[in-house]
């Protein structure tokens, strides 16, 4: 079976999975309409093309875009022409995107799969992601040889076509949660004369404890380096998602959509390329000043 691969925005996360794919001993091309993008994957050794248009039929696609809107102006023009038989879509995208881009590729003969992925560019460029999929059985049968070279086997199929973007969007929304929630509570500490990085460390172990305690806080917070490589204008976007995907389907989250309007705030103070871990700087201004 054809070992070729597209891949299609080779920013940040998509450069590192072409790298991934490469090394994994996979034909690689790719496209961004960035030159910068192109150029440093060019370095990486990715053969880059200048057109969208120029990997259509490619057997194997990987997308990893921006938003929803740019996935679904994209997949027509990699489905003009044949021979392609699976797309893994790694974006973060929206589940009714996922499904109606899904249908129009089994309408092609091609199978389509939602596997949004957490991890960040260093899960990325060592092969273990994780990825949140949806689509049909048969769909992930297809995608499997893309999907064990981006996560090494770490991912999870949660239903039909869009299923992957649910969870993915949950996921998130937990994560910009908890960013709030122990920013608060460290200030507290702080607050009170306890050292903020020994309360993290200390919750890390007991029932409150969480990702963000155990090292988003420590590592890139209270470090001061705030370099998670993951742009505050995402997590603001996602959180926002989630809440609009759940009130589509006649649910009312109130604690994610009042963490979502912290996001908002800070989106609206700091700007969308802040670091997503500089969220303390607003809800937790004595850990950072």
């Amino acid at each position: 079976m054809s070992k070729c691969t597209a891949v299609v925005g080779l920013g940040s996360m998509g450069g590192a999975m072409a790298a991934a794919l490469l090394r994994a001993g996979r034909q690689v091309r790719g496209f961004d309409p960035s030159p910068a993008a192109r150029s440093a994957a060019r370095e990486a050794g990715v053969e880059t093309v200048d057109s969208v248009d120029r990997l259509a039929g490619t057997p194997y696609v990987v997308l990893s875009l921006p938003s929803a809107r740019v996935v679904e102006s994209t997949l027509p023009a990699l489905l003009s022409r044949a021979g392609t038989l699976a797309v893994v879509d790694t974006t973060t995208s929206e589940p009714d995107t996922s499904a109606a881009c899904a249908a129009l590729a089994a309408e092609r003969g091609v199978s389509f799969v939602d596997a949004p992925v957490s991890g960040g560019r260093t899960g990325a460029e060592a092969g273990r992601l994780t990825a949140f999929v949806g689509g049909t059985a048969d769909a992930l049968t297809a995608a499997r040889p893309v999907l064990d070279v981006l996560t090494g086997g770490q991912y999870r199929h949660f239903g039909g076509p869009g299923a992957g973007n649910v969870v993915k969007l949950l996921n998130n929304v937990l994560a910009a949660v908890n960013l709030v929630a122990v920013g608060e509570a460290l200030a507290v500490a702080r607050a009170h004369g306890v050292d903020p990085a020994a309360a993290a460390a200390g919750i890390s172990g007991a029932s409150g404890g969480s990702r963000a305690s155990a090292a988003m806080y420590p590592d890139w917070v209270l470090s001061g380096t705030y370099d998670s490589g993951f742009a505050l204008g995402l997590m603001a976007r996602d959180a926002a998602l989630a809440v609009e995907t759940a009130e589509r389907r006649g649910e009312h989250p109130r604690l994610l959509a009042a963490a979502g309007e912290r996001w908002q705030e800070a989106l609206a103070e700091l700007g969308p390329a802040a670091d997503f871990s500089e969220i303390a700087r607003t809800v937790a201004p004595t850990l950072t000043s």
